[in-house]
């Protein structure tokens, strides 16, 4: 594996390890300008601008040792622009695909709907809104080139597709921290993982990333919303129903 796919690897671990040392930092900042350090409102800032800080910090490394890599993204076996456009857009409803079938999957061996993550980084976003630029769009990015061109890309060299999909996603369903739902976020991970495949373009897993993670952020935030909307109109539908 090349020098800058080392350094990357370990510029994403650190930045998970991070907090440990970011966070103290921050505090220790904020007891200098005057602020209280053991307020639980300030700890809470420090966290989330540690947050955000580390992972633009990362994102920017990553694109800067990929810069030669990024600034001629087409390869001679890659798929054509227009093609590839037609499969991130399709890999939107690909990723939803996966997702539920996995989820019909976790439900039948006894596993629980909803994602402890989830619910976490949504309560995050809750009370820091500018979070949401991190879960869908830097988080997302900075995954996509770790898990799938980095991790993925190694090991399909040597392995072929099946078992470096399926190590790297495992990889990444870990790197989540939800083992309860393991299978739903590994299966997330071999359709990014195919999407690489299929069309030799970085860009188009991270397409689909992050149109997964805005749309679900969206779904999270309305929820209320789109329970009322599907109240309101179930009679209507019930209604159509008859007639088909």
């Amino acid at each position: 594996m090349k020098k800058e796919y080392w350094i990357i690897l370990i510029t994403y671990i650190a930045m998970q390890l991070s907090t440990f040392v970011g966070v103290p930092v921050i505090l220790f900042i904020a007891g200098l300008l005057g602020y209280n350090p053991a307020s639980k409102a300030i700890q809470f800032q420090s966290g989330v601008i540690w947050l955000i800080f580390s992972f633009i910090i990362a994102l920017i490394i990553c694109l800067v040792l990929l810069r030669r890599e990024m600034r001629n993204p087409m390869r001679a076996d890659a798929m054509s622009l227009p093609s590839s456009i037609g499969w991130a857009i399709g890999g939107v409803f690909l990723s939803l695909f996966a997702q539920s079938f996995a989820g019909i999957i976790e439900q039948l061996i006894g596993i629980k709907p909803g994602s402890e993550n989830t619910e976490q980084i949504m309560r995050l976003i809750d009370a820091a809104p500018f979070v949401i630029i991190v879960v869908s769009i830097i988080g997302p990015i900075l995954e996509e080139l770790v898990f799938r061109k980095i991790i993925f890309g190694s090991l399909y060299k040597r392995f072929g597709f099946f078992i470096s999909a399926l190590v790297s996603s495992l990889i990444f369903a870990v790197a989540h921290m939800d083992f309860v739902h393991i299978l739903l976020y590994a299966s997330m991970g071999f359709t990014f993982a195919f999407l690489y495949v299929k069309t030799k373009r970085i860009l188009v897993p991270i397409f689909a990333h992050v149109a997964m993670n805005t749309l679900v952020v969206i779904m999270q935030l309305n929820y209320d919303r789109i329970i009322e909307w599907q109240e309101k109109y179930s009679g209507v539908t019930q209604f159509i129903g008859g007639f088909l």
